[in-house]
């Protein structure tokens, strides 16, 4: 079979042919759907060095995977062949605490799972593939009845991680509260959509590109600013001085990072999930008082169902590019130069 394979650091990957994989026990090989590239691939790509990740190359890339089950092995009982699937992508050690509560994102026992700190196309052969060996049929969670794979796959991620900030965030998501979400991405589009879905709060959405802000209005924004030196004024002018009680930062450059914590209304959240590297001074008078910080990676098991359950129902849906596999390395240069609208997916 056919799969585009990370085969060096600071290389492009190249499209090879490989064996097409076989179960072990309680493994699962999953026919793909649907594949999303993301940003992170590029970072892996292009900047990470040998030694920078405790990774063996080469690996198959592709960590937004959904499709149907081809074969199981011994002791699979949870799913079938010709089952819809999505992959619950991050990969832990499935016996930790955190993992037994389906929080394997945060895994506490990494040296014992699959691949340390990383999970199909993090390290281990991923979903840029016509087919993908999954370790573990708990990382196999069933799609709705009438979700395509296609659409599925990049929930897994671009989907998950907005829905897993926003959700801890749901107590202050109030009908009488702000969310302002800053970049209208791949991400950020999602984010959007989840919480005009799940909330009664009023959105407001940031970036510096005309059709960013387009998308964002057809997204559920109820205002939508332009990103400039004004933009934390205009943001308190919307909300009649108080500022923002939750900001979602999509980007994670320094001057988002700076705008979300000053923009923040006194008690807010501002959660930094986008990887840009930014980073600004912290002390005690940097923000309003008890404004928190944090950062997030990826989701739970439980909030990829839950996800899942809302694109069923036609509450949320990612804007999508479709590559076959064949033109899958034109599907990251497309989204490295800034082309593509949404999420780009590969459907072999």
């Amino acid at each position: 079979m056919q799969a585009l394979r990370l085969m060096d650091w600071k290389t492009e990957p190249e499209l090879v042919e490989v064996p097409k994989p076989t179960p072990g026990p309680g493994q699962v090989v999953v026919k793909i759907g649907g594949a999303g590239a993301c940003h992170s691939d590029l970072h892996l790509m292009h900047d990470f060095d040998a030694g920078m990740m405790p990774w063996q190359l080469p690996f198959t890339l592709g960590h937004e995977n959904a499709g149907w089950v081809d074969s199981v092995g011994d002791g699979v009982s949870t799913v079938s062949e010709g089952d819809a699937v999505a992959v619950y992508g991050p990969w832990g050690c499935g016996k930790c605490q955190r993992c037994r509560h389906g929080v394997e994102n945060y895994c506490e026992n990494p040296a014992e799972a699959p691949v340390i700190s990383g999970g199909g196309g993090l390290g281990l052969d991923g979903g840029m593939a016509e087919y993908m060996l999954v370790p573990s049929a708990r990382s196999l969670v069933r799609l709705p009845a009438g979700l395509d794979p296609a659409i599925a796959a990049p929930l897994t991620d671009a989907g998950l991680t907005p829905y897993h900030a926003i959700r801890r965030s749901w107590p202050k998501m109030t009908p009488t509260s702000t969310v302002v979400v800053i970049g209208v991405g791949g991400l950020g589009h999602v984010a959007l959509q989840l919480v005009k879905a799940t909330t009664a709060a009023r959105l407001i959405a940031v970036d510096n590109r005309t059709e960013a802000l387009d998308l964002a209005a057809r997204s559920g924004a109820d205002h939508t600013v332009a990103s400039d030196a004004e933009t934390a004024n205009a943001i308190r002018d919307l909300t009649e001085g108080r500022g923002a009680d939750v900001i979602l930062d999509f980007v994670g450059a320094e001057a988002t990072i700076e705008l979300a914590r000053t923009a923040a209304r006194p008690l807010g959240d501002a959660t930094i999930v986008g990887i840009a590297g930014g980073s600004v001074p912290f002390s005690f008078f940097s923000q309003p008082y008890e404004v928190s910080m944090q950062t997030t990676y990826w989701g739970s098991r439980h909030e990829l169902i839950e996800l899942l359950e809302l694109a069923s129902r036609k509450l949320v849906h990612v804007e999508t590019t479709e590559y076959s596999l064949g033109d899958a390395l034109r599907a990251y240069h497309d989204l490295r130069d800034g082309k593509v609208r949404g999420r780009a997916v590969v459907v072999p």
